[in-house]
Order: C-alpha cells, then structure tokens, then sequence
C-alpha cells in the first residue's frame, strides 16, 4: 500500500478570535520554562516588561526572575494568563507588579511608568515588547483604522514609555525593544506590522546614539516564528498547525529559547553592545 504524501501538521489546527491571544488555550502550550541555570545576572534588578502577560514576553519575565529581577508586566486585559505569569516569577523568589490596560494610550503608559517607580523606585531595564498583527492578502484591503491600531499599539508605547521611563533609569541601565524578522525580509501579508517593526529598528539605532552619553544602552531582538498565542489569534487554523516550518530549522521557536537574548542583552555581559539587534530567528539569514 502506497503511503500518504500528506506531511503531519507540527501541531493541532487550531484559531483564536481575539487578540493577542489566551496562552492557556494554546495546543501545545508555549514553553516559557527558562532553559538555562539561574546565575544572578540580573540580581535585584528593576524590569519593566509590555505583553509580559504570556508568548515572548512571559518568558522574559520568567528568565529575568530567574537571574534575580523583581518585574512589572504591563498587558491589555488577559487576567488568567498574567497572573500565570506572576505565579512564575513569586516562584523563583521575586517581586512581581501586574499593570493591564491599553498602551496604545499615552495617558496609560504615564501610568505604567508611574506605578511602576512607586512600587519598586526606579526601573533598570524597560522592554518594549507588545504588538498585535492583521493580516490582509491585498493592500487594499489595509484600512485606515487598522493602520492607526497598528501603529498605535506596535510603536507608538516605544515613545511614550521611553520618554516617561527615561527619568527613572539610571546609568547602566537599559532598553531592549522586540522587533522582528519581518523588518528586513517584509512580509507580503502583513505589511502595516513588518513596517511598524521596521521602525522599532530605527527607534532602536537612533535611541542608541542619543542615550549613549547618559550610559543607557538601547538594543533589540528581532525573532522569527514564534509559538506564542498571537499566532493562533492572528492567522487560519490550517496556517498554524504549519506555521514556522519554512525556515531552515523546519518549526517555530519557543519563547523560551528567545528569552536568553533579552536575558544577555540586559545583563554586564552585553556592555558594549547598544545599537544592535539579535536574530532568534530559525536560520532565516538576514542583512542590516
């Protein structure tokens, strides 16, 4: 009898209506569970972290406790998946502060800075993490109104948490900013998104050389395919039992084995590093 040519999905078919996403309905779930012994390298240290409530940022914050942080994760409204992720940070002996709310306001991201010092008194490491994505298969199709939200979410809180965390963050601290690998290949369906993370690599760079002199370093990450629930929030069933099998790797990446370059990028290992952005990509080969 002849085989079936078909392959077998890497993971169930599976869809979610909202973003960003719920991690706890995900199949599988994410591994966020850092992958490296804790080593102190970020002990007693002060972290800021958006969309820290699950995906990419959940385990952030998990590696950062890990290594000795106390964290605040800012998130929108996904109650059951953040304080998942405090559970996780309270377990590994550290502070943790959970602010949700939308970031795509100014007015809120004054908040999250705000709450944030009066709690812990300064913040060493702010990550800008958060994003949501809507894809369209015509460029037509991309509204005015999804153009604003996208922007509004995925580059506009880079700014308005910079300029109110700026005054808080001492020297030798520093910013890491999410990017993706989206920003230097582009991406047919997502264009609104691969140019907002476009710009996260310009913020990025200029940042860099403006905040060099205050001894602040300002780099970023740009991941490949990642399990994280925006995925199952954002694209067809049938696309995300395959999705991350066209890089070199053949799967998607796990927030966990993201996490380690937030994690260097934060610590005194990445001290002569600002400016430059790090590739957990799958084998994607990428310039700039």
């Amino acid at each position: 009898m002849q085989k079936s040519s078909k392959k077998k999905p890497l993971r169930p078919p599976q869809h979610q209506r909202r973003q960003p996403g719920a991690e706890h309905r995900m199949k599988p779930l994410p591994q966020a569970q850092p992958r490296s012994q804790p080593a102190g390298r970020l002990q007693d240290k002060i972290a800021l972290i958006t969309g820290g409530d699950s995906g990419i940022g959940r385990a952030v914050a998990l590696a950062f406790a890990a290594q000795g942080a106390h964290v605040a994760i800012a998130y929108l409204d996904e109650t059951e998946d953040a304080n998942t992720t405090a559970l996780g940070v309270k377990d590994r002996g550290r502070e943790v502060m959970l602010i949700p709310g939308d970031l795509s306001r100014e007015r809120h991201c004054e908040k999250v800075v705000r709450q944030t010092v009066k709690k812990f008194g300064r913040i060493d490491i702010l990550v800008n993490n958060a994003a949501v994505q809507f894809p369209q298969k015509k460029f037509t199709d991309i509204t005015t109104d999804q153009l604003l939200r996208t922007f509004s979410v995925n580059i506009f809180p880079h700014f308005y948490l910079t300029r109110f965390a700026l005054p808080h963050i001492p020297r030798g601290g520093c910013i890491i900013n999410t990017t993706s690998v989206t920003a230097y290949r582009g991406s047919a369906h997502l264009v609104d998104y691969a140019a907002t993370k476009g710009a996260i690599v310009s913020f990025t760079r200029s940042l860099s050389s403006m905040l060099a002199e205050k001894g602040i370093r300002v780099n970023g990450v740009a991941p490949g395919p990642i399990w994280t629930p925006l995925i199952p929030a954002t694209f067809p069933a049938d696309h995300v039992a395959d999705f991350g099998s066209d890089v070199p790797l053949k799967r998607a990446g796990e927030p966990a084995e993201v996490a380690g370059c937030y994690v260097f990028l934060a610590s005194a290992e990445a001290d002569y590093m600002t400016g430059q952005i790090l590739h957990p990509n799958g084998g994607e080969i990428v310039n700039g």
